[in-house]
């Protein structure tokens, strides 16, 4: 079973042949100085990256921080941000990449926040207190919720890779749980990064046409050849290639787009 709004991403992937998601991890502090001096930098340059690369990508993906580090005004312009794309590219897959984790009366109120007042897609989310605790996020049958499995950062074993039985490291128990488990709508997805290919070829084993959210690309050492054919489903998609600071700090963003959309399709 798959939800309507897993859905969403596919068909966005399929109509314009690409699997990339652009990472608008707006930097106050890296922002061009012709931003900087305007009176909502972020999502200015926002905007200016939607549109440069927008005919190329699946899915936008803010990662929160950079816009919680501003305060009142960061978070306008994440909201500005949603509200220009809702409105001018609605087929786009949008993802909050906020990691967010929490009992559950707490996490009702970043439901409302993020896939309501916000307008998100997608949010990413710790399974580390389990189901229970995310049923909130888990029975939005319209909203899709993208649970870390296997992260991209260089310290991600320390945890991940524990042997919790002969069979199965504690990631490859949560990527089961999910498959097997808290699916039960259709609307999951996982976080498996593109720097440990092998563990993307397990990751797909386990999840079959499952989507993934791929992060590591580029700036984290991901490439491309070495995790595209391992990670593609049974569909010639499920994946969500993520690049950030690689694409939108370029001298040239539409042309990194362009160039990372073609070097992905000619692996998958």
């Amino acid at each position: 079973m798959q939800s309507e709004i897993t859905k969403k991403y596919d068909k966005r992937a399929e109509a314009v042949n690409s699997l990339l998601c652009v990472g608008l991890d707006a930097d106050i502090a890296k922002l061009p100085k012709k931003f900087k001096s305007l009176p909502n930098p972020q999502f200015e340059f926002n905007k200016w990256i939607i549109e440069q690369t927008h005919e190329y990508v699946a899915a936008f993906k803010p990662n929160s921080a950079f816009y919680e580090a501003r305060g009142n005004q960061g978070i306008k312009e994440l909201k500005m941000t949603m509200d220009y794309l809702i409105k001018n590219h609605p087929t786009i897959f949008t993802i909050l990449d906020a990691k967010r984790a929490d009992i559950g009366n707490t996490n009702s109120g970043y439901v409302y926040s993020i896939f309501d007042w916000l307008g998100f897609d997608a949010m990413t989310l710790h399974p580390y207190l389990g189901s229970e605790a995310l049923e909130p996020f888990l029975s939005r049958k319209d909203k899709c919720s993208i649970i870390l499995a296997k992260t991209s950062n260089p310290g991600a074993g320390e945890f991940q890779d524990i042997k919790i039985s002969e069979k199965e490291t504690l990631w490859e128990h949560v990527a089961n749980e999910v498959v097997n488990k808290w699916n039960t709508n259709g609307n999951l997805m996982m976080v498996v990064g593109a720097t440990y290919p092998d563990d993307i070829a397990k990751a797909r084993k386990i999840a079959g046409d499952m989507t993934f959210l791929v992060p590591g690309v580029g700036a984290q050492g991901g490439e491309v050849r070495d995790f595209v054919k391992k990670g593609i489903n049974s569909k010639g998609r499920g994946l969500i290639i993520n690049s950030a600071r690689g694409i939108i700090f370029s001298s040239n963003p539409k042309k990194e787009a362009e160039k990372l959309r073609n070097e992905i399709r000619a692996f998958s």
